[in-house]
């Protein structure tokens, strides 16, 4: 991006740290973005960015599209990257996105498991003289109790 005098300076926006709301119009988003709305409407039905829609049909994005916009026009003017290559770059990066969360609720979970465990253990189970098998168990045992007399 180009300063009043000319001097290039580079902006950097974090994905995290921008908003979700669609509420910008195409016009203000391609001017966000740098570029044509006729390049937004083409990226859009190449499923590069997805703008939500007004009742009308109206396109509406947020700042977090205008980010991938600025994000799509650096792969392509300065990687050299095609768009069905950041088209992927996209996936990929939506796949990370959720194999990260998913990990950190792994992690949760496991940290929720760990505690309960130690409780377990604390208040005397498992019995000392019960033994964990690593071997895979198919049989069924049945256990009825004795009558008593």
């Amino acid at each position: 991006m180009n300063d009043d005098d000319g001097t290039e300076r580079e902006i950097f926006i974090s994905f995290e740290a921008v908003s979700d709301a669609k509420v910008l119009i195409i016009s203000i988003a391609a001017r966000l973005a740098g570029m044509h709305p006729q390049t937004l409407r083409q990226y859009d039905r190449m499923g590069l960015v997805q703008p939500g829609r007004t009742s009308g049909g109206g396109r509406r994005y947020s700042e977090r599209d205008v980010a991938l916009l600025r994000e799509v026009q650096r792969l392509s003017q300065e990687q050299g990257v095609n768009l069905a290559g950041i088209k992927r770059i996209i996936e990929l990066e939506g796949q990370v996105g959720d194999l990260r969360q998913r990990v950190a609720e792994l992690e949760a979970e496991l940290v929720r498991t760990r505690t309960r465990l130690a409780q377990i253990e604390a208040a005397g189970f498992p019995r000392r003289d019960l033994v964990p098998s690593s071997q895979h168990q198919t049989a069924l045992v049945v256990w009825r109790p004795t009558k008593s007399g």
